[in-house]
């Protein structure tokens, strides 16, 4: 299926309002999803078999920076029978309060890749996935403090357990 036949998919399934944009400049399109619903969007497109999207092939986490005060997750989706490649981006605004992480609905239970992939988005950028079964630390220690991906992340310089961190 294209781009549009997909897209057309899953207006005719969910309704006008799940598809809130779409960027259709860069090498691989993408579909901008209300964030509520991209686990019924990934769901679809994973046990539809006109799509069959059975491959979550990377999902990151994303900082707009401190002057959009926004927040994303890009899915880069894949279906291996139909040689197909899909990208689902959600995003929201948050005010950047580390007491206030973004939140968006954890796809674990549609891909079981994304356990990884959404522990690694929250360590590295603070993004809190409801839902997931064992949201905690995978690269850093947990002890660790703010995410460094961030924007507005600022290292300091000081010692972490005897190691000079710069």
């Amino acid at each position: 299926m294209s781009f549009e036949e997909i897209k057309t998919m899953i207006v005719n399934k969910f309704g006008e309002e799940i598809i809130v944009g779409e960027e259709t400049t860069g090498l691989q399109p993408a579909l901008l999803v209300d964030p509520d619903r991209i686990v019924d969007v990934c769901l679809e497109l994973k046990n539809n078999p006109q799509t069959y999207f059975d491959f979550l092939s990377c999902l990151s986490g994303v900082d707009y920076g401190t002057e959009e005060n926004r927040f994303g997750v890009v899915y880069h989706l894949a279906s291996i029978p139909y040689q197909t490649r899909l990208t689902l981006k959600i995003s929201k605004e948050n005010s950047r309060d580390e007491s206030n992480l973004p939140s968006f609905p954890s796809i674990s239970s549609v891909y079981q890749a994304a356990d990884w992939h959404e522990r690694e988005a929250y360590e590295m950028t603070g993004i809190y996935f409801e839902g997931h079964p064992d949201l905690r630390r995978l690269l850093l220690p947990d002890d660790w403090e703010g995410f460094p991906l961030r924007k507005d992340y600022t290292t300091v310089d000081k010692y972490y357990k005897g190691i000079k961190i710069d």
